[in-house]
């Protein structure tokens, strides 16, 4: 029996529980569906298989929770009643029955609900996080035109070292150096690439390398960030409630960051405004900070961190002059078909009489070495660290 030709059965059950008001726990599902199915012949084997359909149209994600548990698993995706799911090579279709449009519609609305939010006609669209971290986003007709819409992206709770990082392909053996390096030294970096790219996972990784008598403070629009630190505290930005009150921003939480006696100061992704106050608090004495930014290649950081900073109100002379100032290691990871991995390491410079900033690269995948390596290395002399083999000999 399918999802959908079990969907009546789930109805009855469903006004049962809601009319008895009980919990849908598992053994009260069964005896709700032997009860809604009198009459039928129905074996013992058959009512489990039915409770388990039933309940899972009830509670958590339904149909997708096995998807979900998959360690493999980074992002499912469903348009209307197709199922799509990434293990880490691209989008495959997924033999999942999701039962009706109306299923996933109940399904979107109930884990909205279960994040706080609201999501109906009047609010076709919610942006949510489940209380084991999964990020939830779903878009309901007629705004999705094939809908109902659900984008989840799957959170793990273990945390990746360098190493790991290495055994996997992520970043080959030679530049793991360079990169701890630039954590020891306290320069301030970006993590900066596309969509699914792996930026928060080398954000976290490279966060556990940070010594443990340091101070982490995290800002993020969803919590996500778990590295691997013995003293690291959160914030996160919220949503305005259904009066349209309540809201607090990105902004509003970096400047209460900056008096919570931080070490290094992380944005998990920086897409707005707040690029301004970050940028302020690396200026101000706060070395080794930290942040994602979206860009699909590494030369065009500073035109995405130029139009972030006028959102924030910075002029663009002010917004170079404060990015040079503040920031000088970018690194680029990008997706390729056997996975994520570390494109480049890049430093920023001036360039010109506007003295704008550029990204040369230190180091490139496929290439080596490149023409910012002896400035890499001039950085990491300056503070005492030790020059990792890759970028050559310490200047």
């Amino acid at each position: 029996m399918t999802a959908s030709s079990s969907a009546p059965l789930a109805d009855r059950v469903r006004r049962h529980i809601a009319g008895e008001g009980i919990e849908a726990t598992p053994a009260a599902v069964v005896s709700a569906v032997r009860h809604q199915a009198e009459g039928a012949a129905l074996g013992d084997t058959t009512v489990l298989r039915l409770a388990g359909r039933v309940r899972d149209q009830l509670v958590g994600a339904g149909p997708l929770t096995p998807l979900l548990a998959d360690p493999a698993v980074t992002d499912v995706l469903v348009n209307g009643v197709q199922v799509w799911v990434d293990r880490g090579s691209g989008l495959h279709r997924a033999a999942i029955d999701v039962g009706t449009p109306d299923d996933v519609r109940r399904l979107a609305q109930r884990l909205a609900a279960a994040c706080g939010r609201r999501l109906d006609d009047g609010r076709p669209y919610a942006d949510a996080r489940l209380p084991d971290g999964t990020r939830v986003h779903a878009v309901l007709p007629p705004v999705a035109t094939g809908g109902p819409y659900l984008s989840l992206r799957t959170f793990r709770q273990r945390p990746f070292s360098l190493g790991d990082l290495v055994d996997c392909g992520t970043v080959p053996p030679a530049v793991a150096p360079v990169l701890a390096a630039v954590v020891a030294a306290r320069l301030a970096y970006l993590v900066t690439g596309g969509t699914g790219t792996g930026k928060t996972t080398l954000l976290a990784t490279l966060l556990g390398l940070v010594p443990p008598t340091e101070r982490i403070v995290l800002v993020e629009d969803a919590s996500e960030l778990r590295p691997r630190h013995p003293h690291v505290v959160a914030l996160e930005s919220r949503t305005a409630n259904v009066e349209g009150a309540g809201a607090v921003g990105l902004t509003d939480l970096v400047r209460q960051a900056l008096r919570m006696r931080p070490d290094r100061v992380v944005v998990g992704e920086c897409r707005g405004a707040e690029i301004a106050d970050l940028l302020g608090a690396l200026n101000t004495g706060h070395e080794g900070g930290a942040g994602t930014l979206h860009a699909n290649a590494a030369a065009d950081v500073p035109a995405r961190l130029e139009a972030l900073g006028l959102l924030g109100g910075l002029p663009r002379a002010a917004l170079h002059a404060q990015v040079l100032a503040a920031l000088q290691v970018i690194l680029q990871v990008r997706r390729i078909p056997r996975g994520r991995v570390l494109d480049s390491i890049g430093v920023l410079l001036p360039t010109g009489e506007q003295r704008l900033t550029t990204v040369i690269p230190a180091w490139q995948r496929g290439r080596g070495t490149g023409p910012g390596a002896p400035t890499l290395a001039r950085l990491l002399a300056e503070r005492g660290v030790r020059i990792p083999p890759v970028l050559g000999s310490q200047p």
